[in-house]
């Protein structure tokens, strides 16, 4: 009898000491389980800058905003001059721009912006390309804040352009005295949904000369892709042939302009810009884009 009961009690601190090293295990695992949900993934966003300037809200020395070239740019998440303006989200895996009203505005334009500007030859805004050169630019990005109007509606931010650009000839030509040439599209994030914009001749009889006068065009009427955006991550394609644009959201939606005011354009070199162009004055305003990718082919 005694003997059995020397078995039944060795049996039960055998099963004892089992019972607690397995709950200590689980323990264990349970713990190195939320150890490793409480570690966070670092994600980098998917752009190379080394053919994009950027320009920000601040101030140079001379009084005008704040534009910074490769090589320099490739050190935006140290660079003092743009780590408020241009950084990374790395929880998300984005490149965020911030942009705000300041006195820090480029030429023809009241609107501040933390922008880029492509460089086909890095820190050479004299090389671009033309409509007949073809172009194609891919973001993928989202809206992260922005702040809304006394009426309560959201501020207007130009999110992508394709700007034209006078050469040297033709500015001498005209006596401009900048390369400017108006932008042939400008891509809005308006109220959570993505706007176009782009130009048309007013006088389709007008000789090469009278074109490249910036007076010579007029706005569009514009359009509005139907889906809804918002603050959701989106993807837009610009793709340029010769007399031919076409802006693609979503990979689904697509507006095609093929006419002659895209055949007339022809004239003008271009170049892609992508990021914050905030569209208000208002006093606190701001607004935050995010991108996750960005590419440009030609």
């Amino acid at each position: 009898m005694f003997r059995y009961l020397k078995i039944g009690l060795f049996i039960f601190l055998v099963s004892s000491v089992s019972a607690n090293c397995q709950a200590q295990k689980n323990t264990v695992t349970k713990e190195v389980k939320k150890r490793k949900k409480k570690k966070k993934k670092y994600k980098l966003p998917e752009i190379d800058l080394s053919h994009w300037s950027v320009t920000t809200p601040e101030l140079n020395a001379k009084g005008g905003a704040m534009n910074i070239e490769p090589p320099e740019i490739l050190n935006y998440a140290t660079d003092e001059r743009l780590t408020k303006y241009m950084y990374n989200d790395s929880t998300k895996g984005a490149l965020v721009f911030y942009a705000y009203p300041s006195n820090a505005t480029t030429a023809n334009t009241k609107y501040s912006r933390s922008e880029l500007r492509e460089q086909m030859v890095p820190g050479d805004n004299n090389t671009n390309w033309t409509f007949a050169d073809g172009a194609y630019m891919k973001g993928e990005l989202a809206m992260d804040k922005v702040t809304k109007d006394s009426e309560g509606k959201y501020h207007k931010v130009i999110i992508m352009q394709i700007h034209g650009r006078l050469t040297n000839e033709q500015r001498d030509l005209i006596g401009q005295k900048d390369n400017n040439a108006p932008p042939i599209l400008k891509i809005y994030w308006d109220k959570g949904k993505i706007r176009v914009k782009t130009k048309e001749l007013k006088n389709l009889n007008a000789t090469q000369e009278e074109m490249l006068h910036k007076d010579a065009w007029g706005n569009d009427d514009g359009y509005t892709f139907e889906q809804e955006v918002g603050f959701k991550k989106f993807t837009l394609e610009v793709e340029i042939s010769s007399g031919k644009m076409v802006i693609i959201l979503n990979k689904t939606d697509y507006k095609v302009y093929k006419n002659i005011h895209m055949a007339k354009w022809g004239i003008f070199e271009n170049y892609f810009k992508a990021g914050n162009y905030f569209q208000s004055r208002d006093e606190g305003a701001y607004a935050k884009v995010r991108y996750y990718k960005l590419e440009v082919t030609h």
